[in-house]
């Protein structure tokens, strides 16, 4: 079948949702394609969640400056959007004199970038400020700006934002190929559908080279670098206030400890460079290089309260930075190519650009009237005993508690599968409302969201997915399954 649209944005995590929530402040009509069932199934959902200040790039790049811009605009967006974020601050550590080198650089990079309040700490102060470093550590750059975020509820902020607003996505959509026609317009295949359109925004991810060279004639390679983590149990006491890194090499920024903006602590990631971009499994090799380097920044570590492992692919371009623009060659498409940290926290400074491009080039208008996005309410377990009475008795759903781990009330599950952009599938609830993500892992909650999937959204109960796709859960009713048994 043969669609059409004005914009077309293949991909739907952060970069795309960023991009689209901007557009769709203009008259004309989006649609966003992506190949999963849900926006951020990429590397927009496996990641460290943190918002790097910009000491790590290198000065002039381009991930210098989105980097900077979109870490300075993160803060203020995500109190409009009710985006979890903290300015929790971070430590790069050294262990050697050789590392203050590199702390030395780093500081001088940042500096050249704007980075306010760099500076190198010794010994005695560090460990004032975290004792639970190890006390090998010699020195460290300390960067108060630097901040977590959840990067899943970042990127479902923008979509809904820009549903509200006109955008269309379409998921189990993925693109095979895209094709600038005769008349200026576009062509992109998926296996079901045909989408023509006047402007053309590449954010696919690890595809984005892909794509890039069916439409330039100069070619752009990926390299797919797959990081994985270990996701640790909420502390009774925060061993580490800030984020921890360790000095960076050539295969990125190292592998740190982090609180996350609820509670846990992450460990991660490894850096190792595969074939496959879709290959996000974890390798008892890929967690042990983790722990290995843990060991270094804190001794003490215990897997004992270890609740999960993932893994995410970043796509790394050969080049080294961001390519973000126009494509080369054909003239109404755009992209976002190569991007992988510090992707995240440049996020809403590349939608920016590229809206401000596509509108500024296309002669798009700007429309009248805005609907404004309402941020969701904070969460049942962070309300006070008078906000959680007073939510009860505005909706008796708040009174049933289907996650017991994350505290997740019915209430919120409902929500998340009205939202804009709904959940469609467990992981989708999981991922906007938490029910699933406790020590756990889903064991308790999973048949009750898939429950409530079907109630809210009529489709039988045997139909309800985990992750999309053909992830069914059940097979039939232990009648139905008997009575086929006999058959047979």
């Amino acid at each position: 079948m043969v669609q059409q649209t004005d914009v077309l944005i293949i991909g739907g995590g952060v970069i795309g949702c960023a991009v689209a929530r901007e557009l769709s402040r203009y008259d004309v009509s989006i649609t966003v394609l992506d190949r999963a069932w849900d926006v951020a199934e990429g590397a927009s959902k496996a990641n460290s969640g943190i918002v790097h200040a910009g000491y790590d790039a290198v000065p002039g790049t381009l991930k210098a400056k989105y980097n900077v811009e979109g870490a300075q605009m993160l803060p203020a967006l995500c109190e409009e959007l009710g985006v979890p974020y903290r300015q929790c601050g971070a430590l790069v550590v050294g262990f050697s004199e050789e590392d203050r080198g590199t702390l030395e650089t780093l500081l001088a990079r940042g500096e050249a970038n704007g980075v306010p309040a760099l500076r190198i700490i010794g010994k005695e102060e560090l460990l004032s400020l975290e004792p639970h470093l190890n006390p090998q550590a010699c020195c460290a750059l300390l960067v108060p700006t630097s901040g977590i975020v959840s990067p899943y509820e970042l990127t479902f902020a923008f979509a809904d934002d820009a549903a509200l607003n006109g955008v269309r996505f379409r998921f189990g959509a993925e693109v095979k190929s895209v094709e600038r026609l005769s008349d200026g317009s576009f062509e992109a295949k998926t296996e079901h559908d045909t989408w023509r359109c006047r402007i053309l925004v590449n954010c696919a991810g690890a595809s984005s080279a892909d794509l890039h060279n069916q439409l330039s004639p100069e070619k752009k390679k990926i390299i797919h670098r797959r990081g994985q983590y270990y996701l640790l149990d909420r502390p009774v006491s925060a061993p580490f206030e800030r984020t921890i890194f360790q000095c960076p090499s050539a295969m990125g920024k190292g592998v740190l400890v982090s609180p996350t903006v609820h509670g846990n602590v992450l460990l991660g990631p490894s850096a190792e460079d595969i074939d496959d971009p879709l290959d996000t499994e974890t390798t008892q090799s890929g967690l042990d290089s983790v722990m290995d380097r843990v060991r270094l920044t804190w001794p003490d570590v215990s897997l004992r309260t270890n609740i999960t492992n993932f893994s995410g692919v970043r796509a790394h371009e050969e080049g080294g930075d961001f390519i973000i623009g126009p494509v080369a060659g054909s003239p109404g498409a755009y992209e976002a190519t190569g991007i992988e940290s510090p992707g995240l926290s440049s996020a809403p400074a590349i939608g920016r650009a590229l809206a401000e491009m596509i509108s500024h080039e296309q002669e798009l208008v700007r429309k009248e009237r805005i609907r404004p996005y309402e941020k969701p309410p904070i969460p049942f377990r962070e309300m006070t005993p008078a906000q959680q009475q007073e939510a009860l008795e505005a909706n008796p759903l708040y009174g049933s508690i289907i996650c017991r781990c994350e505290v997740i009330t019915e209430a919120e599950i409902v929500a998340a599968i009205h939202r804009p952009v709904p959940a469609t599938h467990i992981d989708a609830v999981k991922r906007r409302t938490r029910a699933g993500m406790g020590r756990c892992q889903g064991g308790f909650c999973s048949p009750r969201v898939a429950s409530i999937l079907s109630r809210e959204t009529g489709i039988p109960l045997t139909e309800v997915t985990k992750n999309g796709g053909n992830s069914y859960l059940l097979t039939g009713t232990l009648t139905e399954n008997a009575e086929r048994s006999d058959r047979t």
